[in-house]
């Protein structure tokens, strides 16, 4: 499907137009995974820290290194016949984002009823034209499938597409550029692409680095697909405030797990990720969805996994309702 080779590629087109977002160690989240003066001989060091700041990236997610080298490589032809999309919020934006830098016009993008205002409220600054259907993603999805397949406008994939997929797997680049002895990459997971991009990426240059995924227990899609031996293309998720993780994976990255190249996949439960985004805020400072902050939920329940390690944890967006964040910090 694609190679690392075209994760350099992509790493070379999307330069001019993102951020190059900081991978910054946390002194006081290591502490808080350090054990006990009492215990440490018996159990050995706390893990370092290393937080992935996407969601400082230009859009407030990193979603928008897919759209631009996507939109980036689509012929005059496709770029003609105009764009659609569908998003629970951040690939909308980064679709938004790339349609105003290539000048694609029009660019019609479907979300869920239930998608964050914090995120729609953003998408006004940009010319395109949102439409509400249904309640869940996978509503949006087929929505703008048929609206694709009617019209012939260009469908623009969140997750399962190799232009899309090698954009986000930049992100394995950077963090091996800037962390070569890391021993763990955690990586939020919804429809699969980054972690589909990151695994293809850091595997290739440094095997040895797990590469672990993490999913809200309301929809587990790739634990599932992976346990199953199915690709569960839609999932029924249950209500979570980890809007950006909800529903199903793509083809690309059940095959990519299929080849063993992701190591694990962690459950967080929705306290478990109130308590991150919290915990973000409160001692570093970072705002983050809960989409962005399971990384950081999965090894604040899990210290023991990581103990001696170096962790770079995927913080992949930070456009958070802002009702949702006072309540969570209330």
């Amino acid at each position: 499907m694609f190679t690392l080779h075209d994760i350099y590629h992509a790493q070379k087109i999307i330069r001019p137009h993102i951020f190059r977002t900081a991978l910054r160690e946390s002194f006081l989240l290591s502490e808080t995974l350090r054990p006990s003066t009492v215990a440490q001989d018996a159990q050995g060091d706390g893990a370092r820290v290393f937080l992935k700041l996407e969601n400082w990236q230009i859009t407030g997610s990193f979603k928008v290194r897919g759209a631009v080298n996507m939109m980036a490589q689509m012929s005059d032809a496709e770029r003609a016949r105009g764009i659609v999309t569908a998003s629970a919020g951040n690939h909308a934006l980064g679709v938004a984002f790339a349609a105003r830098a290539f000048n694609i016009a029009p660019a019609l993008i479907f979300v869920p009823r239930t998608a964050p205002r914090a995120k729609l409220d953003k998408l006004r600054e940009f010319a395109v034209e949102v439409r509400a259907v249904g309640d869940t993603y996978d509503d949006a999805h087929h929505a703008a499938d048929a609206f694709a397949r009617e019209t012939g406008a260009t469908f623009i994939h969140a997750y399962d597409d190799p232009r899309t997929v090698t954009g986000q797997g930049t992100i394995g680049l950077e963090i091996l550029e800037d962390l070569p002895d890391v021993d763990a990459i955690l990586v939020p997971v919804g429809g699969g692409g980054m972690i589909a991009g990151i695994a293809v990426a850091v595997k290739a240059l440094a095997p040895n680095v797990q590469i672990i995924g993490v999913q809200p227990a309301a929809s587990p899609a790739l634990r599932d697909s992976i346990r199953d031996g199915k690709c569960y293309e839609e999932y029924n998720a249950a209500p979570t405030i980890c809007d950006g993780l909800a529903g199903g994976i793509g083809k690309i990255v059940f095959e990519i797990a299929q080849k063993k190249l992701i190591d694990d996949v962690i459950v967080v439960e929705e306290a478990e990720t109130r308590s991150a985004v919290r915990a973000l805020a409160e001692t570093q400072q970072l705002i983050v969805e809960g989409s962005g902050a399971v990384g950081i939920a999965a090894l604040l329940a899990r210290k023991n996994a990581f103990r001696g390690k170096r962790v770079a944890v995927v913080l992949s967006g930070g456009n958070i309702d802002l009702a949702l964040l006072k309540e969570i910090l209330g």
